[in-house]
């Protein structure tokens, strides 16, 4: 998995895998899922993160 954040454009993007985006979906606003041909999620988009997110740059891992 990796996790992207762009400032200027402030989304946060999180890549389950290296599967070819085939469609994405809005359905709620500011949350874009994208899907790949089988229907497996590949990714997810959240648009105007600073908002939702405390800070957006700041990522923890954690394995339980």
């Amino acid at each position: 998995m990796k996790v992207k954040y762009d400032k200027e454009q402030d989304i946060l993007y999180f890549s389950f895998n290296e599967d070819t985006v085939y469609e994405s979906n809005e359905d709620k606003k500011g949350v874009i899922l994208d899907y790949a041909a089988n229907g497996k999620i590949v990714g997810m988009e959240l648009l105007n993160a600073s908002r939702q997110v405390k800070n957006p740059a700041k990522v923890e891992y954690e394995v339980a």
